[in-house]
């Protein structure tokens, strides 16, 4: 073969994107696995203040309900799954409500894990973000979130949906690549703090939604064909989401 032959074969040469590939995902996994120093309390309290502010103030809290409201439906979503139903779509809309359709029986506990999943789900998932980011693996968290998110995106079924996904998935993907260990440590304590508050609010609306008649089909009302009232179930979700504030708070301020 010439010179100019071989140079010509190279270039169709597969092996170099997937020798790219696989730096890739080694310097991830290696990232991910890689303690790192915890930031000392005032950093965490600032970024507490910061996830707050992004919950408590409501311009801002109509653009970030949507990382809630992708939470929510993702955890009924991986619920479903779990409980060997099947995931026919996820969709979610510019009011930051949203829908997830799954198919099996038509009662059981495995339709009632979820539907209760989806209001517990931005708890656990804060919980879960302050267990790691409070050992030193905030990078882990971020690249965990990542994978959940592509999983999402094959169930959605809706334009907004599919745009709110990807926006919040190309961001974690360019702050984990490319951004400090400090920048990314910061931005996984803010991501746990905001779950942890965020998980808290959407109650508070779901109880005004109830009591000005504008949610008579809420997971909680679906739960109370089961016997318990749907009072009930939202007082489980916000003793649980309360409890995880609670507990992840103790983690990362490491009382």
């Amino acid at each position: 073969m010439t010179a100019s032959a071989s140079t010509f074969a190279a270039s169709f040469d597969t092996t170099v994107p997937i020798d790219r590939a696989e730096s890739m995902f080694r310097a991830i996994w290696s990232a991910s696995i890689t303690a790192t120093a915890t930031p000392d309390h005032q950093t965490v309290l600032s970024c507490c203040v910061i996830a707050l502010f992004a919950v408590i103030f409501s311009p801002v809290w109509r653009i970030t309900r949507n990382a809630i409201t992708i939470a929510h439906e993702g955890g009924h979503a991986l619920m479903a799954t779990l409980c060997g139903r099947r995931v026919n779509g996820i969709q979610m809309h510019s009011d930051t409500s949203g829908l997830t359709v799954s198919q099996g029986k038509s009662r059981g506990i495995g339709l009632r894990l979820t539907q209760f999943s989806g209001y517990a789900a931005p708890a656990l998932w804060g919980l879960a973000c302050a267990a790691l980011v409070s050992r030193g693996y905030s990078t882990a968290s971020l690249w965990l979130l990542v994978i959940l998110l592509i999983l999402m995106l094959l169930k959605i079924r809706n334009g907004y949906g599919l745009l709110a996904v990807v926006a919040v998935s190309v961001g974690v993907i360019v702050l984990s690549w490319w951004g400090s260990a400090d920048l990314r440590s910061q931005a996984a304590h803010v991501l746990a703090w905001f779950l942890l508050f965020g998980a808290i609010r959407p109650l508070f609306e779901l109880i005004h939604q109830r009591r000005t008649g504008r949610a008579a089909g809420s997971d909680a009302d679906q739960l109370a064909t089961t016997g318990a009232p749907a009072g009930l179930w939202i007082v489980i979700w916000l003793s649980m989401s309360l409890g995880a504030l609670w507990l992840g708070s103790t983690w990362m301020l490491s009382l």
